[in-house]
């Protein structure tokens, strides 16, 4: 059998993008010819999706797409910050991202359907996973159309945020950067999520309760502590990151501009990981 090197693995990944251990079997199988080997992952890199799709995507990478009033975000996951930057994934990311905002899919099946390259956006995917050996699962979209402006801002593009405003350019700038870094839950108190309120509600009863005063005190204590916990949430009660003596509120009346909605995704935010010991893996491929 011929002797498989280092060199021979680099190769064939570099022509083929397989993960590594996935070159190394094909070679061996190939009994190092290159061509054979090559040919032996093509065969198998169709089925590598379905294998994939089993394991959690919890890396990935947030798009956006502005184009007039009409805009989008998006969340594609992936298994490794490794493959978030691959120029492939980012590429795919960017093209969905710029569907979304111009063609305005119902929902990710309705996005998943729609036309890209030679096929749709699904084998698209099907084929990045085979080609490059990780799950990839598109997770959600935020689309926004008006005659308002559009702003957009990413955070290494591990945050992103679309803010639909009034005003000068600069205002959508600072406030798509000021959501990014306070994560606001809604624009004002009364779009917080009930069930976010409710959440928060329990937990103050509870350290109300244990301070041991009657009843209507710690009654007024909670719904202190649900107003103050409504300001911290809601963007524009919050103060201006850039000028922490006024809320944001404040400062688009001062610039005579407004915010009518924002969007905000965190990659893989919700989103339970595998916790893996990086140390092991390494060793255990090198064994093999």
């Amino acid at each position: 059998m011929a002797e498989i090197t280092a060199a021979m693995v680099k190769e064939l990944r570099e022509k083929t993008d397989a993960p590594m251990m996935e070159c190394k079997k094909a070679l061996a199988e190939a009994d190092g010819d290159l061509a054979r080997a090559e040919e032996i992952l093509r065969v198998k890199l169709g089925n590598k999706a379905s294998k994939a799709a089993t394991r959690v995507t919890a890396e990935g990478l947030i798009g956006s797409y502005i184009e007039g009033g009409k805009g989008a975000l998006i969340e594609v996951n992936c298994e490794t910050d490794f493959v978030a930057k691959n120029p492939e994934f980012v590429e795919f990311v960017e093209s969905l991202a710029k569907k979304v905002a111009l063609e305005n899919p119902a929902d990710v099946a309705a996005l998943s359907a729609l036309a890209l390259g030679d096929g749709t956006v699904e084998t698209t995917r099907t084929a990045l996973v085979g080609k490059i050996g990780e799950n990839m699962t598109i997770r959600r979209f935020h689309r926004v159309e008006t005659a308002n402006k559009l702003a957009s801002y990413s955070h290494g593009g591990r945050i992103g945020v679309l803010v639909e405003y009034s005003g000068d350019d600069e205002v959508g700038k600072d406030v798509a950067m000021h959501v990014a870094a306070t994560k606001p839950k809604a624009l004002d108190a009364a779009g917080v999520p009930a069930e976010d309120i409710e959440k928060e509600r329990s937990v103050a009863a509870q350290k109300a309760a244990e301070s041991g005063k009657p009843a209507e005190i710690v009654e007024k204590m909670v719904e202190g502590s649900i107003a103050k916990y409504l300001k911290e949430v809601s963007l524009l009660n919050q103060p201006f990151v850039k000028n922490d003596k006024q809320t944001v509120e404040q400062m688009l009346k001062e610039k005579k501009a407004a915010v009518q909605s924002f969007g905000l995704f965190i990659v893989g935010e919700g989103i339970e990981k595998a916790v893996t010991d990086f140390a092991a893996e390494v060793a255990s491929m090198a064994k093999a």
